[in-house]
């Protein structure tokens, strides 16, 4: 079985920023027992900047702005990767590092390139760590957590299970640290189920931490929409990656993976950039558009929302009010006007045939998606 485990920034590191050495260890320890038995894992770890916070003197708050941030990583970077290294060298297991950039998941060259290094990696029996690579990163185009991340990445590597690690037991009916009566959440098995606790869930636990249980489930739909079982669990959880690799649902809360796998283009359409408005379309373009893969014309389109340019991102609507789709328009809102319900032919000069080319939308069947 193929295994992405990410473990976040409030699990390995003290409120100071130091690194967690027994939550290292705990974890190494896991991996370790699970490649022996045959499996193959790669972490995603959060952590750098929070483990650079007491190397530049800096503990006492948070930086804000990205710059010393990214200063924060680079520094934080090399001393998380040398303490993975050294518990790893205690089971004769090598580690390596990998660098990501949401560009990775998104330019095809760099997708298969990236696709080839881990795969290469762990057929040598090295267990890849990934990181947002934070120090370089450009802040209009970073995820700004690890959870995104390591759902692409489980995507990558044709994953079987992905294993979100972190300060809670799981998702909550509520948020626990507001309602002390919710209840954990076993099993998430339809994407109606995960709005309804995305809208439920919080921010992130800690000051230190940049996801927070409704990153966790926006990585954990984009896992599903990989055809990747998705485990949401403590990490303090003694024999967490054994009982997940193994299905037991006391483990945490298991998202099922939907049936069909869709591309990394259509992940990156669907999950990456919220939307900036929203196109309602009738149910004959709706049903052109699921059932057909065709691309969404102007004269399917009944009403539109929102402040959004060509080249933007879009939910589309069909006429009950589901979301079924998001992609990429090729006409603005100020545009948009002047064309809903024409035929091509009827289409003002300069405008494209197709609002949305098929290349550029993505289709999520009986889902309905909270940005």
């Amino acid at each position: 079985m193929q295994v992405v485990v990410k473990i976040g920034t409030s699990s390995i590191t003290e409120a100071d920023g130091t690194i967690k050495a027994e939550a290292i260890a705990k974890l190494t320890s896991e991996v370790a027992q699970a490649v022996t038995n045959g499996h193959q894992v790669v972490i995603v770890s959060s952590g750098a900047i929070g483990a650079g916070l007491p190397v530049l003197g800096l503990q006492q708050s948070l930086p804000q702005d990205s710059v010393t941030l990214q200063a924060l990583s680079a520094v934080g970077q090399s001393r998380l990767m040398a303490l993975y290294q050294q518990d790893f060298d205690s089971f004769g297991l090598i580690c390596g590092q990998v660098l990501l950039a949401p560009q990775d998941f998104l330019e095809r060259a760099r997708y298969l390139h990236a696709q080839r290094t881990l795969n290469k990696l762990l057929h040598l029996g090295v267990v890849p760590i990934v990181n947002e690579n934070d120090a370089v990163a450009d802040d209009a185009i970073r995820w700004g957590d690890n959870d995104r991340i390591a759902a692409l990445v489980a995507h990558l590597v044709h994953a079987d299970l992905l294993l979100l690690l972190t300060d809670t037991a799981g998702v909550y009916t509520a948020d626990p640290r507001v309602e002390p009566d919710a209840e954990i959440v076993r099993e998430i098995n339809n994407m109606r189920m995960m709005q309804e606790l995305t809208a439920k869930a919080g921010g992130a636990g800690t000051t230190r931490g940049s996801g927070g249980m409704a990153s966790k489930l926006a990585a954990a739909s984009i896992a599903s929409w990989s055809g990747v079982r998705t485990v949401i669990a403590s990490a303090d959880y003694l024999g967490v990656l054994e009982d997940a690799v193994g299905g037991q649902l006391d483990v945490g809360t298991t998202i099922a993976p939907q049936p069909q796998r869709i591309s990394a283009r259509k992940l990156w359409l669907a999950f990456a950039v919220p939307p900036r408005g929203v196109i309602w379309v009738d149910a004959g373009a709706q049903r052109a558009v699921m059932q057909q893969g065709a691309s969404l014309l102007a004269v399917g389109i009944t009403s539109h929302e929102g402040h959004f340019q060509a080249g933007d991102t879009v939910e589309v609507r069909g006429p009950e009010g589901e979301v079924f789709a998001r992609g990429l328009t090729e006409v603005s809102a100020t545009e948009m006007g002047s064309v809903v319900g024409l035929h091509s032919s009827e289409l003002p000069s300069g405008l494209p045939d197709q609002v949305i080319h098929r290349d550029f939308l993505t289709v999520l069947s009986h889902a309905e998606l909270s940005a």
